[in-house]
């Protein structure tokens, strides 16, 4: 597994821990309005939105959820990648009606983990996800997990996000510590709330450790 999927390399790590509060988190969430679809998006490029969705896919399936994780970002696919699979058929292949009957999911490597990659990057991702097929496709992967998470571009760059959030039960918002600009986060919160989006909060990533709790952590 790549480095980044910390959650499987070095499972006693803050960092992972704080993945397993988030996946807490989100089940307080969902005590009163059931969440089963997921969208993980950011305001911009540089936050890492993808690596915080692939590392939250694992925590819920370690917990015993069926998980299904989909690469819904159309222009800069990076799941495939995180756990290394082949890219050559996956969501586009699908909603192109290029696929098989079977549905293209690949083994994540975790118990209970699933993942559809992007596949072939096509010329009009935002058409593909406003399509009738994608609104079946996640009813679909629905009815086969108990967890549905989409990777999605970053809201603020382009419309893909905007659309696929008035689809699913829940959003969440990736914020890079040090790089997000103030107003993108702002103009990311408008544009999720302009589609009626629920935006269950934000993830504030890269934030710098308090080397106070490291002996705790490390079991000293």
């Amino acid at each position: 597994m790549p480095a980044d999927l910390v959650t499987v390399t070095n499972p006693r790590l803050p960092v992972a821990e704080a993945y397993r509060t988030l996946r807490t988190n989100l089940e307080f969430a969902s005590l009163e309005r059931p969440l089963r679809t997921l969208l993980v998006t950011s305001p911009g490029p540089e936050e890492d939105k993808s690596v915080v969705l692939a590392n939250l896919a694992v925590v819920i399936a370690q917990a015993g959820k069926r998980v299904i994780l989909v690469d819904g970002d159309l222009r800069r696919p990076r799941q495939h990648e995180l756990f290394g699979l082949s890219n050559a058929v996956g969501l586009s292949t699908v909603l192109r009606g290029e696929a098989s009957v079977a549905l293209p999911l690949a083994d994540g490597g975790v118990a209970g983990l699933s993942v559809l990659p992007s596949g072939p990057l096509p010329p009009n991702p935002a058409e593909l996800l406003a399509s009738r097929r994608m609104s079946e496709l996640i009813a679909t992967l629905s009815d086969q997990a108990d967890m549905v998470l989409f990777d999605a571009p970053p809201v603020v760059a382009v419309t893909d996000a905007a659309i696929l959030a008035g689809q699913v039960d829940g959003v969440l918002l990736v914020i890079h510590a040090r790089q997000t600009k103030r107003e993108h986060a702002q103009r990311a919160k408008y544009l999720l709330e302009k589609v009626h989006a629920r935006l269950l909060g934000a993830v504030l990533n890269n934030v710098e450790f308090d080397a106070s709790l490291q002996p705790y952590y490390s079991g000293k």
